[in-house]
């Protein structure tokens, strides 16, 4: 090449970040779309302006993509989330993320994907039970577990009219508005009814 060697191998870096990047997009924005199952690595390199070889040398495989983006969506979320707040922000990262370019789309990825083929099962299997297990510890409830499924099963339903089915007037409606009425009914949820006098 004609570049001195430095330049040219600091623009590959900071190419090469760019295209992992773009492939950790494109991929979240398809598998948010169509499901794991219903995307071809080709599609993902071809959204990114990458070829298939950089999506095997950066990910390994279309699966080890697919944990990538729900860690750096959904687990990330988690990590960074008190658990009082958990439900609440991941409500509204789904109901404002149905545009493609948002930085978290882990709970329609989730949708489109769970249980559609067993190699991405694992991997949203985990973020459902962190997710479950981080909203559990919310009622000091004995049904603490169920609790939390239930939450789990309003939001993904939730996400399902809206982004999925694109149910009107949810498929439109104001995020604001729906979290204020689902968040206020769900507090009735994390309420103990067994404290009090013994």
């Amino acid at each position: 090449m004609d570049q001195a060697p430095g330049p040219a191998t600091g623009e590959r870096r900071r190419d090469a970040g760019a295209t992992r990047r773009r492939l950790l997009d494109a991929a979240r924005d398809l598998f948010a779309e169509r499901g794991y199952e219903g995307v071809t690595v080709r599609e993902i390199a071809e959204r990114a302006g990458a070829n298939q070889a950089l999506l095997f040398r950066y990910f390994g495989s279309k699966q080890g993509l697919l944990t990538e983006v729900v860690a750096r969506g959904g687990l990330e979320q988690l990590r960074a989330t008190p658990p009082e707040e958990l439900f609440e922000t991941a409500l509204r990262s789904m109901l404002s993320s149905s545009a493609a370019g948002s930085a978290d789309r882990s709970l329609e990825v989730y949708l489109r994907s769970i249980g559609r083929g067993d190699e991405a099962t694992g991997t949203l299997r985990e973020l459902g039970e962190q997710y479950q297990s981080a909203l559990a510890a919310l009622s000091g409830a004995k049904d603490g577990a169920l609790r939390a499924d239930l939450a789990m099963a309003w939001l993904l339903g939730i996400g399902l009219m809206r982004t999925v089915v694109a149910r009107e007037p949810l498929a439109s409606a104001d995020p604001d508005t729906v979290c204020r009425l689902v968040v206020d009914t769900l507090d009735h949820l994390w309420a103990n009814p067994e404290e009090g006098p013994t």
